[in-house]
């Protein structure tokens, strides 16, 4: 048997007026998530425990099978084991997103918690000026993929008040910076950074080009390193993961699985959607399962954008999800789930706790007598819900029925 699952980051939202009053998975043509929906299992899952984050690191925890309550130590530590970084025992990682902070009548504000999507290679002479200048055997700055980055502080305090950068766009910062332990040494980083980052050369290219700065730096997310058994201890499976954001990507490390890197993979509505579900089949041929992460719609959600989310979920049905469903068929006994991590919706442009819908499909599913699509409403009206989302992932490795 041959297991894969396909998660759409942020996929699930709110009706929203200018889709007619329609949630963008309503709205989007979806034949390939319409017929897992129609041929096999359709229902509803808690991703986001009560009092967690609602966020991917706990979203995708949570689908991986692990109970957050028990592992989740913060986003940051799980990044940092994506790029290699031992944090030991006593290293604190933080993330540290690139952002574009705009004056509104002299109060800075969220402009853009992704520096305009600035390109990793940009992002790298940044960061790499930070840790050259501002670095410390205590804080290291370390490069990531576009502005998504991290800063390992030794010793550094776990307790401090962070708040996600895309949960505040276009608010005033002042009451979202860092408070309590360790908030007074992170103000004089951000504050030097600041300064650095205003006259870099990277960021005077942006400004030359049209595109936006990035001005400063956004600490958040901390955490020390988690402890989690393996998918291979657990299961006895061998497993391999496909992302472009390094959150999942840890997530997949710290499971055992085999990160495979896909050409053209971005984590933005560019990405290759064909690749992944082409570079997906070509590692079942010798691992028993595969995630496919994919970060479009979320990212189109933080943006307000609905019609953005729409293309982004409609491209990963067919690229993704279609290829995965075409390509199958050639393994003999299979089984595929789709499902998000969490709702972004576009109009609170952040993440939100709401249960979300999953499908599965094997080679043993029958098309049911009534049509059913893949939606919010579709799987809440079946009535099967998971109220502890941890145990989707034991139904779908174990469930024959």
């Amino acid at each position: 048997m041959k297991f894969v699952i396909v998660q759409g980051d942020g996929m699930s939202d709110y009706p929203v007026e200018s889709l007619g009053g329609l949630t963008p998975l309503e709205k989007a043509r979806t034949p390939n998530l319409d017929r897992m929906a129609n041929q096999g299992a359709l229902g509803s899952v808690r991703t986001i425990p009560a009092g967690m984050p609602p966020g991917t690191d706990v979203g995708t925890m949570t689908i991986l099978g692990y109970d957050t309550r028990t592992y989740h130590t913060g986003r940051s530590p799980i990044e940092a084991a994506s790029m290699g970084i031992d944090l030991g025992e006593t290293g604190v990682a933080f993330r540290c997103n690139l952002v574009t902070i705009e004056e509104n009548n002299g109060d800075p504000v969220m402009g853009d918690f992704t520096a305009g999507h600035i390109e990793s290679e940009e992002a790298a002479e940044i960061i790499e000026s930070l840790q050259r200048e501002l670095g410390t055997a205590t804080h290291r700055f370390h490069s990531g993929v576009s502005y998504r980055h991290l800063m390992v502080w030794e010793g550094g305090p776990t307790d401090t008040k962070t708040t996600p950068p895309h949960d505040i766009t276009g608010q005033s910062i002042a009451s979202y910076l860092p408070s309590g332990e360790g908030a007074e040494e992170l103000a004089e980083i951000r504050t030097a950074a600041h300064e650095l980052m205003a006259a870099h050369p990277a960021n005077e290219r942006r400004r030359s080009r049209g595109d936006k700065p990035a001005t400063d730096i956004w600490l958040w997310g901390q955490g020390r390193k988690p402890t989690v058994p393996t998918l291979g201890e657990r299961y006895g499976l061998t497993g391999a993961l496909i992302t472009a954001v390094d959150v999942v990507g840890g997530l997949g490390r710290l499971a055992g699985m085999d990160r495979i890197h896909v050409p053209g993979a971005t984590g933005f509505v560019d990405t290759n959607y064909v690749g992944k579900g082409e570079y997906a089949l070509a590692a079942l041929e010798d691992h028993d399962f595969v995630f496919i992460h994919v970060e479009s719609p979320d990212e189109s959600g933080h943006m307000g954008d609905a019609d953005l989310k729409v293309q982004a979920i409609e491209d990963l049905d067919v690229k993704v999800i279609g290829t995965i469903l075409d390509g199958l068929e050639s393994f003999g006994s299979w089984r595929v789930m789709a499902l998000p991590d969490h709702a972004t919706p576009v109009s609170t442009k952040t993440h939100a706790d709401d249960p979300v819908p999953f499908a599965i499909l094997d080679s043993k599913s029958k098309r049911r007598g009534e049509t059913r699509g893949f939606s919010e409403k579709a799987a809440e009206a079946t009535g099967d819900f998971i109220e502890d989302g941890h145990l989707l992932l034991d139904r779908f490795l174990a469930d024959d029925s």
